[in-house]
């Protein structure tokens, strides 16, 4: 499945909601002060992480290989007033300065990466004492469940997508930072609901890796029908009430 986010960057940047409140109200508690702060964010897509982190008051640096999704980022925080840097790359090639970052962070998009390869190059920018946090925030198929539901309805638009059945738990994260020399320093989750319209919800899954990233605008469209007499018929509510699940791991390179 060839994926290219940056065909979905105006859904991505209207509908797919970021993290919760309570998810930075957590960091804040495990002793993450933006303020000050020199911090990359890999895979940032139009800015879930990068975005209130700089308004914590942190110098962020924006960092993609998406160039549309960068472009919706810098649109979206100039309308907030925020100045973010933005390079167009790789997480595994960065080509930032060595040492010049006090925080790495990675929301939603780590296993998009070749893990020792960024492990590797994250090493090289973070500074001596600095930390990386890996996060994801994700949509829970449970029996009877909207996410439940639209997932079956990717996998038959879209057989080549195999990313459903999730719970929101990542345990692989800290097979592959142990192995890359790092100490994971705290990890954890919580669950919560989202709060979405018909239309967002739409949104939301259209700028899915297995709908508009992958297929053809036709493809979309017609996805898109069957979706919106999919929630007329069987979640008729609006808005709608879906069950996420945020987890994080903080790790440091053990030198």
């Amino acid at each position: 499945m060839d994926v290219q986010f940056g065909q979905t960057s105006a859904d991505y940047a209207e509908h797919r909601q970021g993290f919760p409140t309570e998810f930075f109200d957590c960091l804040f508690r495990l002793g993450v002060d933006p303020a000050g702060q020199r911090v990359l964010d890999l895979g940032a897509g139009t800015g879930a992480l990068a975005i209130p982190l700089a308004q914590a008051g942190a110098q962020v640096t924006a960092l993609d290989p998406a160039l549309q999704q960068l472009q919706a980022l810098e649109q979206r925080a100039a309308r907030l007033g925020l100045q973010i840097s933005s390079v167009c790359a790789a997480a595994e090639h960065t080509g930032l300065a060595s040492g010049s970052f006090d925080l790495v962070g990675a929301a939603q998009c780590w296993h998009w990466f070749d893990a020792q390869q960024a492990l590797r190059e994250v090493r090289r920018v973070l500074s001596p004492t600095g930390r990386l946090l890996i996060c994801s925030n994700d949509w829970l198929p449970e029996p009877d469940s909207l996410p439940l539901a639209s997932e079956g309805l990717i996998q038959a638009h879209n057989p080549a997508w195999h990313m459903g059945g999730g719970n929101g738990l990542h345990p692989e994260w800290k097979r592959e930072l142990t192995a890359g020399g790092f100490e994971v320093l705290e990890e954890g989750h919580a669950d919560y609901f989202a709060e979405y319209t018909h239309a967002a919800w739409r949104g939301r899954i259209r700028a899915s890796a297995g709908i508009a990233a992958s297929l053809t605008p036709e493809a979309v469209a017609k996805f898109d029908r069957e979706h919106a007499q999919l929630l007329s018929h069987r979640f008729p509510e609006d808005p709608l009430q879906v069950p996420h699940r945020y987890a994080y791991c903080m790790a440091r390179y053990a030198s």
